[in-house]
């Protein structure tokens, strides 16, 4: 269910995320077609995870030293 939990976590957030620039690109004065949309926001995603996984690798390496240091 972990797993399951995770993927829907992404999907959710990319979908947020393509929302997202399709509705504050414009406000800025950049026109973007769906297509470049969606690349930008799996990029984003990408960093995202990568961010994610990451950051909880180092707090559980924190977790492992205070438990045995």
């Amino acid at each position: 269910m972990s797993f399951l939990e995770s993927l829907t976590n992404v999907a959710v957030g990319y979908g947020v995320a393509v929302t997202a620039q399709i509705a504050v690109f414009p406000m800025f004065g950049l026109e973007v077609s769906l297509s470049d949309n969606l690349v930008i926001g799996a990029i984003f995603t990408g960093i995202s995870i990568l961010r994610s996984y990451t950051l909880r690798r180092i707090f559980e390496e924190i977790r492992v030293r205070k438990v045995w240091g």
